[in-house]
């Protein structure tokens, strides 16, 4: 089982999909019905965008970590419906690149504070956290703005016979695997296992670690659109509504917080678990207000998880 985890960190997180499927079929029969999928997609996709964003970040190693996720998806969602479509700014042209835009620059300036100004990555995103927290709050005003277009609209259900959702992930999955075919990933797992050893074989860490918060905060801008498109309104409250989501998906998919392994396979295996766990606890009826202390407590058993497994490999490596 542990030769498996090592090979397949997110293995784990496989397993506990299968079994949360089956008991979300059980609590909700019509879940499966696939009259459901477009709606189901569509909800999750910002969960797992936002996984998947947070995931790059965090394989850099050195300590990475982007807890500016979620109020940036926040902030690209407020954009769109307080500021674009009041402006008649709402052609999927404009808007897109808009957001893919806003989301790899914060990222980069991110990575900037981290790797050229060596901010802690915690206190760096945590400063961008309360900098996109405010932002989303004065665009806000007053009021809670709203609005759609047609195709934001076809994103929250479906093109034809796709759903939606399955587009918005397919786009981050298709920019993860454009960088794979590059030497990029092997950079950035090189890095993050160990970033004195990439050094010294002549790899330029600073660059890959960020282009690594670049890649996460690209992914948070389309992970704002899919947002939007569900939401159909802005509000300064969810800004921080993934963040712990986010990075509980990311240890639950396997992904070491040291840097050594990790992918956006487990990330969205993670994310699935997550949003299953939810649903299943909406179901059951649970009260809103145990969710966050059901997701801290699946971040802490993922990271204890996480750190045994790391113990066991070390172990046996010695």
């Amino acid at each position: 089982m542990i030769r498996l985890l090592r090979s397949r960190p997110y293995a784990f997180a496989l397993v506990l999909f299968a079994l949360l499927l089956i008991a979300n079929i059980i609590a909700q029969p019509g879940f499966a019905s696939p009259g459901n999928w477009p709606e189901t997609l569509a909800i999750f996709a910002p969960f797992a965008i936002a996984a998947l964003a947070s995931t790059p970040a965090i394989m850099s190693g050195g300590g990475g970590i982007d807890i500016s996720i979620g109020p940036l998806m926040t902030v690209v969602d407020m954009i769109i419906v307080a500021v674009l479509l009041p402006h008649h700014l709402g052609a999927p042209w404009i808007v897109v690149p808009i957001c893919l835009v806003i989301g790899a620059a914060v990222g980069a300036l991110n990575g900037t504070l981290v790797t050229v100004f060596r901010f802690q990555p915690v206190v760096a995103t945590l400063c961008m956290n309360f900098i996109l927290t405010g932002l989303a709050t004065q665009i806000e005003g007053g009021s809670t703005p709203q609005g759609s277009t047609w195709w934001t609209n076809d994103l929250a259900s479906s093109f034809g016979p796709i759903p939606g959702g399955l587009i918005t992930l397919a786009v981050v999955l298709a920019i993860w695997f454009a960088l794979s075919r590059t030497a990029y990933l092997r950079n950035l797992y090189a890095t993050g296992g160990d970033d004195a050893a990439a050094f010294s074989a002549g790899l330029d860490v600073t660059r890959v670690r960020i282009l690594a918060y670049t890649t996460g905060g690209l992914f948070a801008g389309i992970g704002g659109l899919a947002l939007m498109a569900v939401l159909m309104e802005g509000e300064a409250g969810n800004a921080t509504m993934y963040t712990l989501v986010a990075l509980a998906a990311v240890a639950l998919g396997g992904t070491a917080f040291t840097g050594k392994r990790g992918s956006l396979i487990g990330s969205l295996l993670g994310a699935a678990c997550m949003y299953l766990i939810t649903n299943v606890l909406s179901a059951a009826h649970v009260p809103d207000t145990w969710t966050n202390a059901v997701y801290g407590g699946l971040l802490l058993v993922a990271v204890i998880f996480s750190a045994g497994l790391a113990h066991a490999t070390q172990a046996r490596a010695a």
